[in-house]
């Protein structure tokens, strides 16, 4: 029987007003009712919000790709992460972010990935030496060691540079305290109010943590404003690395022969940082929980690594981690990083013989897409070999988009499926994860969909590890 690893309880009943903004305050996840996960769609009125959930494959690619410029991204949800991301291309809209996005895709081509495959290697046998300083049988908080990895891979792609480099390391710290203090949804923003009234409705932490919040994002906007000086100079003497930053800062929109400016170029590569890194790093801590609750899997992922893994591998040899690959997608499934995406309808329509007015909300949930129960055969269940099973496939084309889908699908969703599987099985290859009975972590929504207090497991060196150094 395939393991079930934990879901967070949704709310039973109906709420009033104010007892929903309290427990949306505490977890978005746990404050929307069960029915959700049986839903092809859901209409929500409350004061201040008009909202639809769509889970209907025809409706969400409608909102996303078919009818995209009538559902632009929700502007004051943009509000929270603007002192981070400025106007980068994950929450812009209209003709900005289709230059944005005509300058960025070329870097993240078929070419180009093959390029920063070795800078993920890299990255990959430092977090496995890390790790072998840890690997004693007591308890390890994953997600710490998953996010450095996946921050150590970003810095070698973007800028050539380890995350041990000191301003690599400076932005790594600061944004520990910028996920911390600031989630990803807010209560506040999501409401249509005043913004004087917005202040009164926080996303449930203190006052103080918004300003810590802001100014975390404002030292890490001045230590990337550094580095990209820094690879200013170098492309002007033609000494640059010919890295990711590199390739967006030097590429012209073919549209109007413009490129990225100092601030635009910023705000690129925090939105690079804040979706290739705290993304990556909760999926892949959650596929370690979900293959050390499930033994037989976890021993399969180890041989099949130790078949695969080789000094001189390239990136071709990423398409044989089969299984390290589906189990990367089920984690993915079950706890997608960016759970909800927010549109807005820009004029008046009709779903499902319902009016959606103009201004209205409408939500996709990525969360209750992956856990659908018309679309999935035992939803909840960690089942990676349903990937390799016609219904699996099918159930994938109609819920599966943790990289969102259409024009505004996330461009780095192939760097991110070679980095994920490749990392997991690094570590598989050399460790054991085992669970632990006291610390089931509770999945909630922070800026991606992390454990409440962490995700806990023991790591064992399972065997002397190979030499992996590249020849």
């Amino acid at each position: 029987m395939a393991p079930i690893p934990p879901k967070p309880a949704s709310r039973t009943g109906r709420f009033a007003f104010w007892r929903y903004v309290r427990n949306f305050r505490r977890d978005i996840l746990s404050a929307n009712p069960d029915r959700l996960y049986d839903a092809k769609m859901a209409e929500m009125k409350l004061p201040f919000l008009h909202s639809f959930l769509v889970n209907d494959p025809a409706l969400w690619r409608r909102v996303l790709d078919e009818d995209a410029a009538h559902f632009p991204k929700a502007e004051r949800l943009a509000a929270g992460l603007e002192p981070l991301l400025g106007q980068g291309v994950f929450i812009s809209n209209g003709a900005l972010w289709q230059s944005q996005r005509r300058i960025i895709d070329p870097a993240f081509e078929g070419g180009r990935l093959r390029d920063v495959f070795p800078a993920m290697v890299e990255a990959g046998e430092a977090m496995t030496r890390r790790l072998r300083g840890l690997a004693d049988g007591t308890p390890v908080e994953i997600e710490a060691q998953t996010s450095h990895a996946t921050a150590d891979v970003i810095f070698r792609a973007m800028f050539s540079v380890p995350i041990e480099d000191r301003a690599a390391a400076a932005v790594f710290q600061a944004f520990k305290t910028y996920q911390r203090t600031q989630p990803l949804l807010s209560l506040g923003a999501m409401l249509r109010l005043p913004r004087w009234l917005r202040h009164l409705l926080p996303s449930g932490l203190p006052r103080s943590k918004g300003r810590e919040s802001r100014k975390a994002a404002g030292t890490i906007r001045a230590l990337i404003a550094q580095l990209v000086t820094a690879r200013q100079a170098e492309i002007a003497a033609g000494t640059a690395p010919d890295d990711l930053a590199t390739k967006i800062m030097t590429q012209r929109d073919p549209q109007t022969g413009a490129t990225l400016d100092a601030q635009s170029t910023v705000d690129q590569v925090a939105v690079f940082f804040l979706a290739g890194h705290e993304t990556s790093a909760s999926a892949l801590a959650w596929a370690l929980y979900c293959v050390a609750i499930d033994p037989p899997t976890q021993e399969a992922l180890r041989a099949e690594s130790r078949d695969v893994l080789h000094p001189a591998m390239t990136l071709g040899d990423v398409g044989r981690l089969r299984l390290a690959r589906d189990v990367f997608r089920e984690a993915l499934r079950l706890y997608p990083p960016v759970p909800m995406m927010v549109r807005d309808a820009a004029r008046a329509d009709l779903f499902r013989g319902r009016t959606v007015p103009k201004g209205a909300q409408v939500v996709i949930s990525p969360w209750h897409l992956g856990r659908h129960r018309a679309t999935w055969t035992e939803p909840d269940a960690f089942c990676p070999h349903r990937w390799q099973t016609d219904a699996g496939k099918t159930a994938s084309r109609a819920g599966f988009i943790p990289f969102s889908a259409g024009a505004r699908a996330c461009p780095g969703a192939g760097f991110a499926m070679i980095e994920g599987p490749l990392l997991l099985a690094m570590i598989l290859r050399d460790f054991r994860v085992t669970p632990l009975a006291d610390r089931v972590p509770v999945p909630v929504a922070q800026l991606t969909v992390r454990g409440r207090d962490g995700i806990w497991l023991a790591l064992d060196s399972c065997s002397e590890p190979a030499d992996f150094t590249r020849p």
